[in-house]
């Protein structure tokens, strides 16, 4: 399954890209939501090869990701990869200057399944496409908004 989106921000591609590299602030809000965040390499600073293991509950049950940054340019590139047990995938986030406070995101999300059960799923979500883009357009929106806010 792949889902694409786009949004405007009121702010730098450096604020942005800053905001979307924060990944001790993306693992503090994973944490509040009750997800287990355990980060897994010994890198100093962020840069391809950062590693996490994440345990979250969805849909009743206990669910296991390995997620890894693939590219991390400060030009505006981030791409993670994430691998379970029933799903892989990569999430492509590209930052496009439009002026020096306007910049656009464009993020891609594409999602494989490994077994029969996450095929059925994925195949439930391609049926309702227009429901699930229309919450990720949302949640694009919303990443856009903290960092208008975080900018103000």
């Amino acid at each position: 399954m792949k889902l694409s989106g786009r949004t405007d921000i009121g702010a730098s591609l450096d604020a942005t890209f800053a905001f979307l590299t924060d990944f001790d602030g993306w693992e503090r809000a994973a944490l509040r939501r009750g997800a287990d965040v355990t980060r897994t390499d010994k890198l100093k600073k962020p840069g391809p090869g950062m590693t996490w293991h994440v345990r979250f509950a969805w849909r009743g049950r206990e669910r296991e990701l390995q997620i890894k940054v693939v590219a991390l340019d400060p030009a505006g590139q981030l791409t993670l990869d994430f691998d379970g047990p029933s799903v892989e995938g990569r999430l492509n986030a590209e930052l496009v200057s439009m002026a020096a406070k306007r910049t656009r995101l464009l993020m891609q999300l594409e999602a494989k399944p490994r077994t029969l059960t996450a095929r059925l799923f994925i195949q439930s979500l391609k049926l309702a496409k227009t429901r699930v883009q229309k919450r990720f357009d949302g949640r694009l929106a919303q990443i856009a908004a903290d960092i208008e806010a975080r900018q103000a």
